[in-house]
């Protein structure tokens, strides 16, 4: 195989050039964030993009949902510069919402339960997992319910069960929630938003 001499010297730099920028440590991760930063905005401009309402306080920030045509799934969540209240910023939980959607492969999808001193999980069907809940908080207050306290004042109140609020949930079920848990006797309530 016949290789011209400007062929050569034009392969020769190409690699000598190659090997003298690895040798220097150029790496090459922003550039291909770049590039995937670019597939990502050519695929934003042709979604169908829809607003909405994030869903962890009661402050209302909008936010644009980029669908994908043909599949149906977000995509991709970002701050709505349009909207009143936020004007495009998002705090750490409503820049993560993403990660709620069905696009986190790692979000659970059925009940696991593992049984006591057990190493394994077990699937189980939603009947049943409320069915259990409710009979062990049902045992809990029927055992630890206290009416009156060492002084002899009404306290009905239930100290061994605890309630932790999801920031997932609106004002409305939080005060629902926290109703249920204050007629159940429950004392020790918190919700993650106070966190």
């Amino acid at each position: 195989m016949k290789i011209s001499r400007r062929r050569f010297l034009s392969m020769s730099g190409a690699i000598g050039s190659g090997v003298a920028l690895s040798s220097l440590g150029l790496d090459l991760t922003a550039l291909k964030a770049h590039a995937a930063e670019l597939n990502k905005t050519d695929r934003i401009r042709t979604a169908r993009q829809s607003t909405t309402i994030c869903c962890y306080c009661s402050v209302g920030c909008g936010l644009i949902c980029s669908v994908d045509k043909l599949t149906g799934k977000i995509f991709n969540i970002e701050g709505d510069p349009d909207h009143p209240i936020n004007e495009g910023s998002l705090c750490a939980k409503g820049a993560g919402l993403f990660g709620l959607t069905e696009a986190n492969e790692h979000r659970l999808r059925k009940v696991l339960y593992r049984a006591p001193k057990s190493d394994k999980w077990e699937e189980k069907d939603w009947d049943w997992s409320l069915k259990r809940i409710a009979r062990l908080v049902k045992d809990t207050r029927d055992k630890d319910f206290q009416t009156h306290n060492a002084k002899n004042e009404l306290v009905n109140r239930v100290e061994t069960i605890g309630h932790y609020g999801s920031s997932n949930i609106g004002n409305e079920e939080c005060w629902t929630l926290s109703v249920a848990c204050r007629a159940m006797g429950l004392v020790y309530i918190d919700h993650q938003a106070r966190v």
